[in-house]
């Protein structure tokens, strides 16, 4: 046995065509005896996107990454999908899919932005359910999940259809299957939300052992009447299945008692409605979390062994479960702990890798359970986390947790009212506005105009007009806001004003607004009222109404600011087009502007009508005219644009509403004359004059195009600084060269110097290599000049701090490794020579360049490709491209042994 990180090393026994991951098990797909593993994962990052531009902004917190989301992602959810098993000496023996071998759930939104991020990793999790489904007789690792995290128990029934009909939805859409199970946030439940699942086709779910009250074996003719045990302490057997019988009571709705009776109907049995349910292990599973036992499999492998019971039944299951981002994010590297637990440890223990679904189509339940009223995984106070000051996430904090209970009033009133406003002006527009409801999954999937008017004209109760059109998507996403401000996250730690609370009360401000539009209907000062009983434990801010103002009204955008971004952005955009708008024949610059000037502002497409700019002096002036639409609610605003940039960072930019060609003309005119005055003052007080008092700068650009643009004007200022560190450089390096030969502190100023002179210089030359990568010639002299930089950098220990030019050397690595593998144009000599310079000039900057990609390129073509090279190689004596690229293979820290072995 072995830790995570290491494996012995392969011997000669392998053969060139032997299994390359060597993951041969019992057959899971007869009724076999003995002990099945499942290690479930719950993926999930709450939704983080802007309302107002459905992106996710910059977030300092997670630095150096660009969010949160990003940040995890390179931490967890990509190092599961290529996870590397290892020999002793370091090197990659195999890659595993982990998603093959987890039992999984990854939330709908987080999903989402892997499918925009990363379509690799993306379709490596939908590739990896697809094969668990041929493994173990079509029942696939994954399962559904409630769409937007939201705790069950304390949504109303409608919400609860909804959160369960989008989860389904957008499962299916994915996977190209039904969910056999479902995940439910916090794992909260009661009763009233396992009949909505039991309506909604749901076969089990997945709890904590703490949740279960008593449980009994089921009824035979034998033992009509078996003694129930009392578990409530958290002593349920959880090697076994359980099904769970649901018991209509007085406060099952009509429709959820149509729905569990048409359910039945279509089943053939008029047995009472159940749900089966798996409890994971508990103290494993808390194990994994809060000890170092997923640090090391043979202690994981141990740690799963000793739960088996030796009571000699024919078959059982050990299952745990835990927070998905455990493996890499919480706990570095363990992903590797689970590739080589999957694939050699539990199948050496003669154990079978399976998951929920697949084991309980072998066997059914023979016990059943009954759960206590309320309750969740992470709360000791059933589901008080999220709507009272019962201490859990507080963590030993002084700080009270009073705000929760009034922000689940104020929320609950808010959709509530937003509730009568879907009601009375949805059934106008929709057929059915609460099936609308529950089938706008499609449209957020899809947003393209096909679909969105394919889905408005199955539900319209009457053609709709463009105006109508706007009114249908704005209740739409109104009741969209309306759930994800009930994402969990928002109550589970200690304080309102956290990023989590933040976030729920700006898509409450979001569906506030939209209601304003459609409806008229003013609810912000009634939730705001109530927000101001939600006392806060940080003085800035007093309660949730202070925090209501100060970090969510300043964060709302309309479409002057969307404008007003796109207005100054456009200063910056390629000098050659802006001239190109402004040179062409009136015809012509028509033409180009149709097929050129469409331009998309996160959700919103700009169509660019008219745009002059003129320059005098060191000012400069643009004017536009500009309509544009949101790609999510179909609304529009045709408005005008002047933007002046007085240098440096002052801007100053107004907008209107466009009034007509005529008036337009006159703006411009008006404008363009107070420029030829080079008066910045009098040019801004006709810019006054025309657009009014309002005014828009830099600060008001969206972030990202903030920093951006903040970069470009410090471009100029920092290129002259580099040219005087490295003047200052050349002139001292005699000087550094003593202070470091004699071994004394180096004063800070010219070591300085010298960090800031090389790493401009290897940055430059980074640059050359990209763009001539494809002239041998020129390469070669780029990576002499790159070695020449290492040299001077190693002596005197220079630190290059330079990212983008990082993130240069390991694409320049992985495409020229890509392009020996696939295309190597008969010149593969002089390729693989490169790229092992290249590789090694990595490893001489000492920049900390990552090999990843590049490792996983070369294994995937190991068996496939670079075998047969080599068994060709056999058989041509003097052909040494099979050595060159085992040496390639070591270079990158692949075990080639194999291989290598078999050539002798």
């Amino acid at each position: 046995m072995t830790s995570a990180d290491q494996m012995p090393a392969s011997g000669s026994t392998l053969t060139l065509d032997s299994d390359p991951n060597n993951t041969k098990e019992t057959n899971p797909l007869r009724k076999a005896n003995g002990v099945y593993v499942t290690v479930h994962g719950h993926f999930y990052q709450p939704p983080r996107e802007n309302p107002y531009l459905d992106a996710i902004e910059r977030q300092p917190s997670a630095a150096p990454f660009h969010d949160w989301n990003e940040r995890i992602h390179w931490e967890c959810y990509r190092p599961n999908a290529f996870a590397r098993v290892l020999n002793d000496r370091g090197e990659v023996v195999e890659i595993v899919n982990n998603y093959e071998y987890f039992s999984f759930n990854i939330g709908p939104t987080l999903m989402s932005w892997l499918e925009r991020y990363d379509v690799e990793v993306y379709q490596r999790i939908l590739e990896a359910d697809a094969k668990s489904g041929q493994r173990l007789h079509g029942h696939g690792n994954a399962i559904a999940q409630v769409y937007n995290h939201i705790i069950m128990p304390l949504a109303n029934e409608r919400d609860k259809y909804t959160q369960i009909r989008w989860g389904k939805e957008d499962f299916r859409s994915r996977f190209g299957r039904d969910p056999e199970g479902m995940w439910l946030a916090e794992t909260g439940v009661d009763y009233a939300t396992l009949e909505t699942l039991v309506a909604e086709g749901i076969r089990f779910i997945i709890l904590a052992p703490s949740q279960a009250l008593r449980c009994r074996p089921l009824p035979t003719e034998d033992h009509p009447n078996p003694e129930w045990i009392e578990v409530g302490g958290s002593q349920i057997d959880s090697t076994r299945p359980y099904r769970c019988y649901l018991q209509p009571t007085l406060s099952t709705s009509s429709s959820t008692l149509n729905a569990i009776a048409t359910s039945r109907k279509d089943s053939g049995t008029e047995e009472l409605p159940y749900i089966d349910i798996f409890f994971y292990d508990g103290p494993i599973s808390r194990d994994m979390g809060f000890s170092d036992v997923v640090y090391n499999s043979t202690h994981f492998a141990g740690r799963i062994g000793s739960a088996v019971r030796g009571d000699h039944r024919p078959t059982q299951l050990i299952s745990v479960a835990t927070d998905g981002e455990t493996f890499g994010h919480h706990k570095k590297g363990t992903e590797k702990t689970l590739a080589y637990a999957f694939t050699k440890e539990f199948p050496q223990q003669g154990w079978t890798v399976t998951n929920f679904a697949h084991y309980l189509s072998l066997n059914s339940p023979s016990w059943e359970v009954e759960l206590k009223s309320v309750t969740a995984w992470s709360c000791a106070h059933g589901v008080d986390r999220w709507q009272d000051d019962c201490g859990c996430g507080g963590e030993g904090s002084a700080w009270h947790q009073k705000w929760r209970r009034p922000l689940r009033n104020a929320l609950n009133w808010l959709r509530d009212q937003l509730t009568e406003v879907y009601e009375e002006h949805g059934r106008q527009l929709f057929r059915d506005p609460w099936q609308a409801r529950d089938e706008y999954i499609q449209v957020m999937r899809d947003r393209s105009a096909g679909n969105v008017n394919r889905f408005l004209s199955r539900h319209q109760t009457h053609k709709l007009t463009a105006a109508e059109q706007v009114d249908a998507l704005r209740l739409l996403e109104m009741q969209r806001h309306a759930l994800l401000m009930f994402t969990s996250c928002g109550w589970f730690f200690e304080e309102i004003s956290r990023p989590e609370g933040t976030q729920i009360l700006r898509y409450a401000a979001r569906a506030l607004e939209l209601a304003g539009d459609v409806a008229g209907v003013q609810l912000e000062k009634g939730f705001v009222k109530r927000l101001g009983l939600a006392p806060s434990n940080v003085d800035e801010f007093k309660h949730g109404a202070e925090i209501y103002r100060q970090l969510v009204l300043t964060a709302q955008l309309g479409f002057k600011q969307v404008a007003a971004h796109y207005a100054i952005t456009s200063l910056f955009s390629n000098q050659k087009l802006v001239e190109t708008r402004n040179s062409l024949p009136r015809k012509d610059a028509a033409d180009k502007q149709s097929q050129r000037y469409h331009k998309k502002v996160y959700c919103y497409a700009a169509n660019e009508l008219d745009y002059q700019l003129q320059r005098m002096g060191s000012l400069t002036l643009a004017v536009g005219n500009l309509k544009l639409v949101s790609e999510i609610t179909w609304e529009s605003e045709h408005l005008v644009f002047a933007v002046l940039h007085l240098g440096g960072w002052d801007f100053h930019c107004c907008i209107q509403q466009f009034t007509g060609r005529r008036d337009y003309s006159q703006i411009k005119e008006k404008l363009f004359g107070a420029l030829q005055q080079a008066s910045a003052a009098h040019t801004i007080l006709v810019m006054t004059q025309l657009f009014g008092e309002e005014a828009f700068s830099l600060q008001n650009l969206f972030a990202e195009e903030r920093h951006r643009i903040m970069r470009l004007l410090s471009q100029e200022t920092l290129t002259r600084l580099g040219q005087l560190y490295t003047q200052a450089y050349r002139d001292n390096y005699g000087v550094l060269m003593a202070f470091h030969r004699d071994e004394i502190a180096v004063p800070q100023e010219l070591q300085v110097a010298a960090d800031i002179a090389l790493g401009h210089r290897c940055l430059i030359t980074l640059r050359w290599l990209e763009q001539d990568i494809a002239d041998p010639q020129k390469s070669w002299n780029h990576i002499l000049e790159l070695e020449a930089i290492a040299t001077e950098a190693k002596h005197l220990r220079c630190r290059l701090n330079i990212p983008d030019g990082k993130q240069m050397l390991e694409q320049l690595i992985a495409r020229s490794l890509w392009q020996l593998l696939h295309d190597a144009n008969g010149s593969f000599n002089a390729d693989i020579q490169l790229l092992e310079r290249l590789i090694d000039v990595g490893d001489q900057l000492n920049i900390d360049i990552s090999l990843q990609r590049s490792q996983e390129l070369y294994f995937s073509c190991l068996h496939s490709q670079i075998a047969p090279v080599c068994v060709t190689s056999l058989e041509n004596e003097g052909d040494n491209q099979c050595l060159q690229l085992l040496k390639l293979g070591k270079k990158l820290a692949v075990d080639v042994s194999m291989i290598s072995n078999q050539l002798g």
